[in-house]
């Protein structure tokens, strides 16, 4: 019987990018993957394990409530569609069809409009709404995000990403002031963020979790806040949200991961530096490279290596390096965000220190078959 990689003619990867779409995210524990399983092999009546595992969560999390969506960005159009329809019933059906006269716009920074894999406002758009943009690339204040309101308001939109602007932005805080000083609901997305409590305690209304990333279940994701929000969100699953329904086997998948989750002590960016320092030591041995530790630009406790190639020395620039790793068998994968200047990174959380040594050897490789 072949294996997987040869049916389907696949390579091996190693993910030294993180938690990352493109590679499948994560890999689930073996409880996640029995629960998966039991999902699978057993019918429920949907509705009722949806309503019920949602309020299962939210006691685990101490917030309203909660529902399991099929991922994060599916999180972002059900909740702009939730806050457009409100539970009317001819609008959800009738989403796009034409303007129902209802406040649709969703104002965010102009710092926070980014590509994520696809664009925030193509989510916001397939949730019945039009992006409007408070501030300006590199700066957004609580005074330029409430200018940014208008009759036509219907949600402001936060997110918390490392592929956002990080300076002179505003916090979720002072969103969620702003958000209340004008009668408007908070949506946050903070799918890769790591604490399932503090941005319902900041003061959002919805908040948004992609369950494959930090949290490692399925490919699933999980919005909680409100209870007459989230209701408004799980009534999607008459509108838009049939396009992108969640499975049994997702639900109780990232129900049983999240339970794991907030038993088990995670990774700490101390362990982290401590994993990646022998791999420092040995790429700074390398004539052209040099080595150090980075933290996650967003703040979260996420070390990862930082790797700076001079080209004139070795005669290749970062972004060739990104390719060729890719191209390589196996295929390195590492975040090539800052390859334009000259940098790569390499995130160590989904590595062990076998596959950091195949990633220091392809690097040394490089070098030799420039020469």
């Amino acid at each position: 019987m072949p294996s997987v990689y040869e049916k389907y003619a696949l390579k091996p990867v190693i993910n030294a990018s993180g938690r990352m779409t493109i590679l499948g995210v994560s890999t689930p524990a073996p409880e996640v993957r029995e629960a998966v399983a039991f999902g699978l092999d057993h019918y429920f009546e949907l509705k009722v394990l949806v309503d019920k595992s949602g309020a299962y969560i939210a006691r685990l999390l101490d917030v309203e409530d909660a529902v399991v969506v099929s991922c994060a960005s599916a999180g972002i159009a059900q909740s702009v569609a939730a806050v457009i329809v409100r539970g009317d019933p001819y609008r959800l059906e009738h989403l796009h069809a034409h303007d129902h006269g209802v406040p649709s716009e969703i104002v965010l920074a102009k710092g926070h409009n980014v590509n994520f894999g696809a664009p925030v406002g193509t989510m916001v758009n397939l949730g019945g709404g039009t992006l409007v943009e408070a501030g300006y690339a590199n700066e957004c204040s609580p005074a330029q995000l409430a200018a940014a309101i208008g009759p036509n308001t219907a949600a402001l939109l936060y997110i918390k990403s490392h592929h956002c602007v990080q300076k002179s932005m505003l916090s979720v805080a002072e969103a969620a002031e702003v958000a209340r000083a004008h009668g408007l609901p908070l949506i946050v997305d903070a799918a890769a963020e790591e604490d399932l409590r503090l941005y319902d305690r900041l003061g959002a209304d919805l908040v948004i979790y992609s369950g494959a990333k930090a949290i490692e279940g399925p490919t699933s994701g999980l919005v909680l806040g409100k209870r007459q929000y989230v209701e408004w969100v799980k009534q999607q699953s008459g509108g838009i949200g049939r396009a992108m329904k969640v499975g049994k086997e997702g639900i109780l998948g990232l129900t049983r991961a999240i339970e794991r989750y907030l038993a088990t002590e995670p990774e700490s960016g101390a362990a982290m530096v401590a994993k990646m320092t022998p791999f420092i030591e040995g790429l700074n041995r390398l004539s052209g490279i040099s080595a150090r530790v980075v933290w996650d630009g967003a703040g979260r406790d996420i070390a990862r290596t930082e790797i700076a190639f001079d080209e004139q020395q070795l005669g290749y620039h970062a972004r060739e390096a990104v390719s060729a790793l890719q191209a390589g068998n196996p295929a390195i994968y590492c975040r090539g965000y800052r390859a334009n200047e000259g940098k790569i990174e390499i995130d160590v959380r989904s590595v062990n220190p076998d596959q950091l040594a195949q990633i220091q050897d392809a690097i040394a490789r490089l070098g030799q078959e420039k020469r």
